[in-house]
This record gives structure tokens, C-alpha cells and sequence, in this order.
């Protein structure tokens, strides 16, 4: 009652075939092969913050005044 055979892992694999059929397991392991790709570049661009190109991030002044830390907003309707 060890491990299970050669022939016990077809049967498992042709009961599962059988009940979500060929096309089903395809697109699931296209949609999970899609997950891991974007988990790996996730995981590779996280420690980078976007920004465009040729822009660099700003940074905050320590320095500033009340009237600096106002934030200049212009309010536009839309039509």
C-alpha cells in the first residue's frame, strides 16, 4: 500500500480527461501558465517604481513653508 503505480496515475489522468475533457485543461493551463508569467514580472518590477520616461520622481522639499504645501488645483466643468 506504498506508492502508487504507473497504471494508477493513467487511470487518475484518463478519469480526469474524461470529466473536463481535453479543451477545458488547456485553457486552464494556459490561464495558469499566464498567472506565473505575471507573478514572475510582478516580482521582478516591484522594487522599482514607475515612472515615465525622462521624468524623474519628485521629491519632497524638508525645508518648505506652509505656503509651499498648498496644493494648486484647477477646477475644469465637464461639458
Amino acid at each position: 500500500m506504498g506508492s502508487f503505480s504507473i497504471w494508477h496515475w493513467l487511470i487518475v489522468l484518463l478519469i480526469v480527461v474524461m470529466i473536463f475533457g481535453t479543451k477545458k485543461l488547456k485553457n486552464i493551463g494556459s490561464d495558469l501558465g499566464g498567472a506565473v508569467k505575471g507573478f514572475k514580472d510582478g516580482m521582478k518590477d516591484g522594487g522599482e517604481p514607475e515612472t515615465p520616461a525622462g521624468e524623474q520622481p519628485k521629491v519632497a522639499n524638508k525645508t518648505s513653508s506652509a505656503q509651499d504645501s498648498a496644493i494648486d488645483v484647477e477646477a475644469k466643468t465637464k461639458s
